[in-house]
């Protein structure tokens, strides 16, 4: 394998890169490039490897400055939105946002606003609403992985949200208290290799502790081979618990992903959606999600193609 690792450094004229710094103040890393640094992160020489972190944190801090505040400002929205009173009883009435609403019905008459709508105060929740982050770190899931990362580690950062991320080739590993540091978590993923879906739903399950407060976002082409009939059934199983189960065939910009159309078809005969996702577009899926509407409706409403049982979809 390292020998393997060795030649593609090669191949991509990587190795100069590594061995002289001063390139790096003339580069304009990308997720692509970052992905491949991740890659190949274990054949690398301790000099080597620290600045393959540099290349990789510039992409992770380029692409928070351009995805971290969408996300944050859509998903509080969402959970602020979720968490409102609209039909407030009359001990709930939140008199001083009831008037600032109907300043409109004011009735110079009466010399008094006469309210249309009542505004509640937010009822407390009793848990918090819950994210997994379920990603597949096979190569071809390279860019996806680079995403899902910076993600995870954004909506970490939400108090009102408990999020995990949690990765899986044959093995599965928790990075979700890693989440702090968005560079730590992509070094902790190891890209290449196979994968098994269900060994890491299994693992998953036992995050599911309030499943009708948990979004799971499963990340993978799902290529499964012989695990695919558990794959389905254990996701079929989060559903029927009141699990919101998404599943994303890629989260990158690279277009149409290839992915196995048969799975994809079965989930969708689920009920489960399934579909590809830009990065630009996670953060207001991740906001329907939360705020619990339906997911084939804000897909269509933005020209993505979803699965459908017994046909192959499409990327948007």
């Amino acid at each position: 394998m390292q020998v393997m690792q060795g030649d593609a450094v090669e191949r991509l004229n990587l190795k100069t890169l590594l061995l002289e710094p001063e390139l790096l103040e003339h580069l304009q890393p990308n997720v692509h490039m970052a992905a491949t640094l991740i890659s190949l992160k274990d054949a690398m020489p301790a000099q080597a490897k620290a600045l393959a972190r540099q290349v990789v944190a510039r992409v992770v801090d380029d692409l928070q400055a351009r995805l971290a505040e969408p996300l944050r400002s859509a998903v509080t929205g969402s959970l602020n939105r979720s968490q409102r009173n609209l039909r407030p009883r009359q001990n709930e009435v939140d008199w001083g946002r009831t008037l600032l609403k109907n300043l409109h019905t004011y009735d110079p008459e009466r010399k008094s606003v006469i309210p249309e709508r009542l505004v509640g105060y937010g009822r407390a929740r009793r848990q918090l609403k819950a994210v997994t982050l379920c990603v597949d770190q096979s190569g071809s899931m390279a860019s996806s992985v680079v995403y899902a990362g910076i993600f995870g580690a954004v909506l970490a950062s939400l108090p009102a949200l408990k999020t995990n991320v949690v990765v899986y080739d044959t093995t599965v590993v928790d990075l979700t208290d890693h989440l702090a540091d968005p560079v730590d978590v992509l070094f902790g993923v190891q890209l290449g290799g196979g994968n098994d879906t269900p060994l890491a739903l299994r693992y998953c399950q036992g995050l599911l502790t309030n499943p009708e407060e948990h979004t799971f976002v499963l990340i993978s082409d799902l290529y499964e081979g012989s695990g695919s009939a558990e794959m389905i059934r254990r996701l079929n199983e989060f559903r029927e618990l009141g699990v919101r189960v998404i599943v994303l065939l890629a989260l990158d910009d690279d277009g149409t992903p290839s992915y196995d159309h048969d799975n994809a078809a079965r989930l969708a005969a689920l009920g489960i959606p399934v579909f590809a996702c830009t990065p630009d577009f996670f953060p207001d899926l991740m906001a329907t999600a939360l705020q619990g509407a339906d997911i084939g409706t804000w897909a269509a409403s933005r020209g993505i193609v979803t699965a459908r049982a017994g046909a192959e979809p499409t990327s948007s």
